[in-house]
């Protein structure tokens, strides 16, 4: 039976005209719709099913976790293991400053934790964030969302918020006495999958030393293996005072976190008491999601093989009307002439059996986010299609 009527009266929409598959289920790098047909997924849930669909370690772990015990008690009261030892685990696996992590539902909680944390420790106000960045849709995200289009119905907002452009060094002078921190997308995400260049975050680091800013690097997407190593922020020499992630953290549960050092993460103990809290964060369940995800990851060559599927895509997909393929990994983005010509390509590959999807600011940009876990094969069959599709878009102009 159908659920379309009922989901378009009962569930509240984001969008006019949602892609509206109705899913059966969903193995690997295939989601299944209810007429039957696999669909090859080469956008994991928007970079969150790290593991494909239903890794058998992370369904063991959910479900050993289920037997055991769900929610007993709000954040930080109860010792509980799933969470403890993914925070323990994560620690061996970040930099020493980064030793301590808060467990929330998801990422903007942890870019919103990260807000109240950064100005707890510095005692100032302004946060900086930059042009076109998206760090998710609560109000202190909206707040730094760098796309005035998308958050000006909601206005009036966090105040003492400032800009920059991202990349610019000039504008980097911005950042002063005054501001408590900069939050940045290591990779910017909405924008289009820009890299920093020129050792910028370097720079932004180094600036951040002088004014005694806090540096807060959101890894909410790069995070956990997408761009080859556990954490974008690892390639650009550039250690933060604060990391967001989330995301992939969970391997397709709702997860998101953020780390600092064990003295900073302290002050949220104090005046006042519970200065940041949360319900279902550290969820037990949602924590053996997350950790059974990080020990896959770096147990297995995962994250090692993205840069040769990264190889695989660039030499396949080569078309007059892709521009440019930008990002790192299996963080890609194809840049298209125009925007008509993206939303072909999504749609006509929804119809080919090929899921794709959109990014936020850049209409030009076709999103290649797939599994860690998509073979060669895979990815050989998914950019036929993709090529198929370009072809017949340019044969018909």
């Amino acid at each position: 039976m159908s659920n379309k009527k009922d989901f378009y009266t009962y569930q509240a929409q984001t969008t006019p005209h949602p892609l509206a598959m109705e899913v059966s289920h969903a193995k690997g790098s295939y989601i299944f719709d209810k007429k039957g047909k696999a669909h090859l997924d080469f956008v994991a849930g928007v970079s969150a099913c790290t593991l494909g669909h239903c890794h058998p370690k992370i369904v063991e772990a959910t479900k050993k976790q289920i037997e055991t015990y769900m929610h007993v008690m709000v954040y930080g009261e109860y010792i509980q293991d799933t969470a403890v030892k993914l925070t323990k685990l994560l620690a061996k696996h970040l930099p020493e400053s980064l030793s301590t992590t808060y467990l929330t539902n998801s990422g903007t909680e942890g870019i919103e934790g990260a807000i109240k944390l950064a100005k707890r420790i510095t005692g100032r106000s302004q946060i900086i964030s930059a042009y076109n960045a998206y760090h998710g849709n609560t109000l202190g995200a909206l707040s730094i969302m760098g796309f005035e289009e998308r958050k000006s119905a909601f206005r009036p907002l966090m105040p003492d918020v400032a800009f920059i452009t991202f990349n610019n060094e000039a504008d980097l002078e911005k950042i002063t006495t005054k501001t408590a921190g900069i939050v940045l997308e290591t990779i910017q995400g909405g924008a289009g999958f820009i890299l920093p260049k020129n050792d910028f975050l370097k720079k932004v680091r180094n600036r951040c030393n002088t004014t005694g800013t806090m540096l807060i690097l959101d890894e909410i997407q790069p995070g956990f293996g997408r761009t080859g190593t556990l954490f974008g922020f690892e390639q650009f020499n550039c250690i933060p005072d604060i990391l967001v992630m989330g995301k992939g953290m969970g391997g397709g549960m709702p997860i998101g976190a953020f780390s600092s050092s064990y003295e900073n993460m302290k002050l949220l103990q104090n005046h006042p008491k519970l200065g940041h809290i949360t319900t279902f964060g550290g969820h037990p369940v949602i924590a053996a999601a997350a950790l059974a995800t990080l020990k896959e990851l770096i147990a297995s060559d995962l994250m090692a093989e993205t840069f040769e599927k990264e190889k695989l895509f660039r030499s396949l997909l080569r078309h007059k009307l892709i521009i440019e393929i930008r990002g790192i990994g299996l963080m890609l983005a194809l840049i298209l002439k125009d925007e008509e010509t993206a939303n072909q390509v999504i749609l006509q590959c929804k119809e080919r059996g090929l899921i794709l999807f959109w990014l936020l600011f850049e209409g030009k940009a076709v999103r290649i986010t797939p599994p860690l876990t998509i073979t060669k094969e895979e990815i050989i069959v998914g950019c036929k299609i993709l090529l198929d599709v370009l072809c017949a878009i340019e044969n018909k102009k």
